[in-house]
């Protein structure tokens, strides 16, 4: 199936969680968010937030800093 990661096309298999899909991608920032079609998902979500073909999905990394 395929999904829009961050503004890029993305091919990944059918049925990936959250959880999986940031596995895949190498994010291990703690402080990450995470949405799915615009809408924010808890990290205990993470597991049971399964994707679908045509989702949207964003990695916002918060800036620290002064």
């Amino acid at each position: 199936m395929r999904i829009v990661l961050n503004g890029l096309d993305l091919e990944i298999p059918a049925d990936v969680c959250v959880a999986e899909l940031l596995a895949q991608a190498g994010e291990y920032d703690t402080a990450a968010i995470v949405e799915v079609n615009g809408r924010f998902v808890r990290p205990r979500d993470y597991e049971t937030t399964r994707l679908r073909d045509g989702d949207r999905v964003e990695f916002i990394h918060a800036a620290f800093g002064g």
